[in-house]
């Protein structure tokens, strides 16, 4: 599998990571997408972390009248559930996959790489993480939901795995009961997971981005 082309920053520029994030945008977006928070997360300087923004390709997506739009895997109705189609997904999960093998190739355990993805990246990191067979550090959600969670087979590798989820409370895009759900159905799987909404809509804000922060030290420090 040919590797997704991606934006890649290190904090602090320069340093030598010992340390990987790799953070999927949502529809139609791209890696520069999330860039912009990195600064802003204000890492330690004793944190040295590579972080690995991808962008996903561009397909039709049937919730946009089939526009071709950079999409990890395409949205057909946006009932309360959300009908995607899953096999597209899982494949997108795989491509991160392919980003871990690379990271662990470059000298990165892969006990200190996270995964974190907001929205349609989001349902993909979760589902990536969870049937990841190498030991990960975390995974992060964010105004997202978990389309996978009574197909998906975890593998044994991550089945203790701490995961954050985040959400708007006034999300008009992903309905924050969608991520209450998610973090309920990862707790039902067994792992230990931490919820935290925002009085926002679909984005973040500066609250979270100091929670993500803290959180991120706390798995990797």
């Amino acid at each position: 599998m040919s590797l997704l082309p991606a934006v890649e920053l290190v904090s602090p520029a320069g340093a030598s990571p010992d340390a990987s994030i790799i953070w999927l945008h949502g529809l139609g977006s791209d890696g520069h997408d999330f860039a912009g928070i990195v600064p802003e997360l204000h890492l330690p300087s004793t944190m040295a972390v590579r972080f690995v923004l991808p962008h996903a390709p561009s397909i039709p997506v049937t919730i946009n009248n089939g526009f071709v739009m950079p999409a990890w895997y395409d949205i057909l109705e946006m009932d309360i559930g959300r009908t995607v189609d899953t096999d597209q997904l899982i494949q997108s999960a795989k491509a991160v996959h392919a980003l871990i093998d690379r990271e662990i190739e470059r000298g990165i355990d892969s006990s200190r790489i996270i995964l974190a993805g907001f929205s349609q990246g989001g349902a993909v990191i979760l589902h990536a993480a969870l049937s990841c067979p190498y030991p990960l550090a975390g995974a992060l959600s964010l105004s997202s939901y978990f389309p996978t969670s009574d197909t998906i087979v975890p593998h044994e590798a991550n089945r203790e795995l701490p995961i954050l989820v985040c959400h708007g409370t006034r999300d008009p895009m992903v309905n924050e009961a969608l991520g209450r759900k998610a973090e309920a159905d990862l707790r039902a799987l067994g792992h230990p997971t931490q919820y935290r909404n925002y009085p926002m809509e679909h984005s973040v804000c500066l609250e979270q981005i100091r929670d993500i922060s803290a959180w991120f030290q706390e798995r990797l420090g």
